[in-house]
């Protein structure tokens, strides 16, 4: 699902908000989610899951073309734990 898709669900499941209303309000959702993110800080949406930033450290790997070794340096990454409230009908489904 893009984030136009999202919007036009959210529109059309509001009678009372309009497309332009629903994007600048995921606008502001996602733009909190990403600044305490780059604070280093935890994400938790109840019922859907929680998004914390890791630190990978660093290491070697080899490129599998030409063999040679690569050093790759030590970075952050995002994390996401879905809620078990999403995750059980994921399960069940298989």
């Amino acid at each position: 699902m893009l984030k136009r898709d999202l919007i036009n669900e959210v529109s059309n499941q509001t009678n009372s908000l309009l497309k332009k209303d629903v994007e600048e309000a995921l606008d502001i959702i996602l733009d909190a989610i990403g600044g305490a993110l780059s604070q280093g800080r935890r994400v938790e949406i109840r019922g859907f899951g929680s998004f914390a930033v890791r630190d990978r450290k660093a290491r070697q790997t080899k490129n599998p073309r030409t063999g040679k070794v690569m050093n790759i340096p030590p970075r952050k990454t995002i994390n996401f734990t879905m809620s078990k409230s999403l995750k059980a009908p994921l399960v069940e489904k298989n």
